[in-house]
């Protein structure tokens, strides 16, 4: 089978089916093209949607990516990026082994075509011109022919005719001979021109057009061949990262299947316990009995509440008040004093009592008006909105739970300890090569890096200094937690506290100076005024009373009367006694050191934890 013999005078419809290979090739170029776009677009929106679920970086969403099933999802996110690399190999294996080879056979096989062609139209103009050159023998021996019957016929006319003159008769011989040699002559050229031209047509028909004929024919069969193989390919690509695709699918559920419950649920626990017990059974409050006050009344009950018997908002309770913010610390805001912090009194000294200062009269405002005020006030919404924000919290986390500042005090002193490692490293790493530069001056001058080593040595120290603070607060926390084990006592007034905290951050934010200061009860219990009794005095005497928070001296207080004590500015002090609503708060420094200072004057950190138990 072949084009030569069997097509031998299908040149043109041969040309018009090569050409339309070649369009296939190009239409399947085409159709490969658009597809590794579809890939690349694929991959690229993969990519996007694994970009978009991804946790930003210093977020909060980044710290809930420590549940199991949270996990989960992150690393099939980050499958979901290497599944999109895959179908970007599979757009650039395409476009390199089928688009590249193809696009380039495709010019090869143009310029193929082309010259086989080129040579079959050359062999059709010669045997074209052949036949042309035999034509114009014919002719040519067809005329002579004719030209030499019609001489023969003049010439036996004129000897026939006896009128004519012998001269003529020979005249008219010669003629014929003449023409009669051209004939002669033309029929040789017409017989030599037509065996050549048969000699010419039979190599045309029966070599030149079949070898031409065979090469195109080859050249369309590895056409064909060609795109075939680039079909194959294009599965090949495909089967090439199926393995790799199965491997992404298999970490997925890998990652499915590592998704534990109880772990999640022990995560929840660990990162909200507050380290609260449960709140208590509320005492009941027999309002039939009038409270009696005696002769032997201190100074501080009097002046608390004049022989009279005032409860607060609620009563004695440590259950939940209000859910946004306990009642008594709201009214300790209504009432909360707008002017400067009061000087000790001078007739009445905190030692006049056994267990505190006099309480200076406060001339309270309807509280109406306080809540009106309260209401109105633009510091104030300042501090609800703050609230919402969480605003920032003291150095120390006392405005955490026990045990979530337990937590952020030892991720604290790690880091801590960590930026220590790295100073030391780089005083090592100093240190040595001061030592090259004692022993080979030439490389650099030893004095060059004492700055940056005495630079080292006292940020090491003072990052020392913060450890030790750290270190003391947490050993604090840890001291007063409960026993660690006890994980079913769980306090239930979490969101209470987390509350209670932003609020006290608020109080932080108005006490810039003392015109905006003002306090507030860390409690969650409101206690009654009751006289104290002698029992308590000696109760008081045999136990020191316990430390229930820290403070910070906002101002310097001079301690000159009895009972009080000096502060510096900045002076970080224990709490041992709250405000109870009469200015002035009892701390202490050491353990032969405490008094009382104006409440206005330091910047109070009660621990919740210690109060409740």
């Amino acid at each position: 089978m072949s084009w030569g013999t069997e097509l031998w005078d299908q040149f043109d419809n041969l040309e018009k089916h090569t050409q339309w290979g070649i369009d296939v090739l190009e239409k399947y170029i085409k159709f490969v093209k658009e597809r590794t776009e579809i890939e690349l677009s694929y991959a690229k929106q993969l990519r996007n949607l694994s970009k978009k679920y991804q946790p930003k970086k210093n977020s909060k969403e980044e710290e809930e990516y420590r549940y199991t099933s949270t996990r989960a999802f992150l690393a099939t996110l980050n499958e979901m990026n290497d599944y999109a690399g895959q179908h970007e190999v599979i757009s650039e294996n395409m476009t390199s082994l089928i688009i590249g080879e193809l696009t380039r056979y495709v010019q090869e096989l143009k310029q193929e075509r082309k010259s086989h062609f080129h040579d079959g139209r050359k062999a059709q103009q010669h045997i074209e011109t052949c036949w042309k050159q035999l034509e114009a023998s014919k002719r040519r021996f067809e005329r002579d022919c004719k030209e030499a019957d019609r001489a023969q016929q003049y010439f036996e006319k004129m000897d026939a005719d006896i009128n004519v003159t012998k001269a003529d008769v020979e005249k008219a011989r010669q003629q014929a001979q003449l023409r009669h040699q051209m004939a002669e002559d033309s029929k040789a050229e017409y017989s030599s021109t037509l065996q050549k031209f048969n000699s010419e047509q039979h190599d045309h028909y029966y070599t030149h057009i079949p070898n031409i004929f065979q090469k195109i024919q080859e050249m369309e069969e590895r056409r064909i061949v060609r795109i075939g193989e680039s079909m194959k390919t294009f599965a090949d690509v495909d089967r090439q990262v199926i393995p790799i695709i199965g491997k992404c699918l298999d970490e997925i559920t890998k990652a499915a299947e590592s998704v534990d419950h109880k772990n999640d649920s022990q995560m929840v626990i660990e990162a909200f316990k507050s380290g609260f017990e449960p709140p208590g059974d509320v005492d009941f409050e027999d309002f039939t009995q009038p409270m009696k006050r005696t002769v032997s009344e201190s100074s501080l009950s009097n002046s608390r509440g004049d022989g009279k018997y005032e409860p607060k908002f609620g009563g004695k309770s440590k259950g939940k008040l209000w859910p946004f913010i306990k009642k008594n610390k709201l009214m300790s805001l209504l009432t909360s004093p707008h002017q400067p912090p009061p000087p000790p009194p001078a007739s009445a000294s905190p030692s006049a009592v056994p267990n505190g200062p006099q309480s200076p009269k406060q001339q309270k405002e309807p509280l109406s008006h306080r809540f009106n005020e309260f209401m109105t006030s633009k510091p104030k919404i300042h501090c609800f909105r703050s609230l919402k924000r969480g605003g920032a919290g003291p150095e120390d986390f006392s405005n955490l739970p026990p045990e979530q500042r337990r937590k952020k005090l030892q991720q604290k002193v790690d880091e801590l300890n960590k930026d220590i490692q790295k100073e030391m490293d780089q005083r090592d790493a100093l240190t040595k090569m001061k030592d090259v530069y004692i022993k080979n001056p030439q490389m650099g001058d030893a004095a060059s890096v004492d700055h940056r080593l005495s630079e080292l040595e006292q940020n090491i120290e003072k990052l020392r200094l913060e450890v030790q603070k750290f270190e003391g607060w947490l050993a604090d926390v840890e001291g007063r937690l409960p026993a660690r084990t006890e994980q079913a006592r769980r306090q239930s007034g979490l969101y209470e506290a987390q509350n209670t905290s932003a609020v006290n951050s608020c109080a932080q934010d108005r006490e810039s100076s003392p015109d905006g200061s003002y306090t507030e009860e860390q409690s969650q219990e409101t206690e009654m005024k009751v006289p104290a009794t002698d029992f308590d005095d000696e109760f008081d005497d045999e136990e020191p009373l316990p430390t229930i928070g820290t403070c910070k001296a906002l101002y310097t207080f001079e301690g000159q009367n009895e009972g009080t004590i000096s502060v510096a500015e900045g002076e970080m002090l224990y709490v041992i006694e709250e405000d109870k609503g009469d200015g002035w708060t009892r701390i202490r420094r050491n353990e032969d050191e405490e008094g009382y200072v104006p409440t206005s004057y330091v910047e109070v950190y009660l621990d919740k934890n210690a109060k409740d138990s």
